[in-house]
């Protein structure tokens, strides 16, 4: 059985918005993230586990706010206090479960309740801008963060500072909405549908 993608029905590919005249490197590039594994990972408030001990795929779970740790195969994004998510093409579950146990971590595996969209380009945080409130002339690689964009819940991650390139995450039922304000505010540049 194949998985839907959560936009499968609403993504369109091609060149739309302002484009006359421009060159397509210099357009924004607006896609679907698809088959990817999320994982939340929550220390328990009794849990004595050192979080700094702990060590998956070669990265230690970032420990201040709005920080990621990457490398090519995994990002953890820090969530909230005691709180990461776990994005991987990769299914990681197993080798999360092996450092992090039942009795000190709650493991939920999202992946099929979330939308990821990546928006790339320079342009990006300018569409960014109009519908969320964080402070992006302050965001870099490898930082995120918790916000809305239009009052949908979103999760922000910088994943690259050339090209500028954000993957943009959403609960799956709102999936919808989103794309349709992230491509309605990428008109005014010109987007290609990747």
């Amino acid at each position: 059985m194949t998985a839907i993608s959560p936009l499968q029905s609403i993504h369109k590919k091609g060149v739309f918005g302002d484009h006359h005249k421009k060159n397509e490197i210099d357009l924004l590039n607006i896609s679907e993230l698809k088959d990817l594994t999320i994982i939340q990972v929550v220390q328990y408030k009794k849990s004595e586990v050192q979080i700094e001990s702990i060590n998956i795929e070669g990265l230690n779970f970032p420990l201040k706010n709005s920080q990621v740790s990457a490398n090519k195969d995994l990002r953890i994004l820090w969530s909230a206090p005691r709180t990461w998510l776990f994005i991987s093409e990769k299914n990681i579950i197993k080798k999360i479960n092996e450092k992090c146990d039942f009795e000190n971590f709650a493991i939920t595996e999202i992946s099929h309740s979330r939308a990821i969209i990546q928006i790339k380009g320079i342009q990006a945080k300018e569409v960014l801008k109009k519908g969320c409130p964080l402070n992006f002339n302050e965001f870099s690689k490898n930082k995120c963060a918790g916000s809305s964009f239009h009052g949908i819940a979103i999760v922000v991650d910088c994943i690259e500072d050339d090209p500028l390139t954000f993957n943009l995450i959403t609960l799956r039922s709102f999936g919808d909405s989103f794309y349709h304000h992230i491509t309605d505010a990428s008109l005014e540049f010109g987007y290609v549908g990747v």
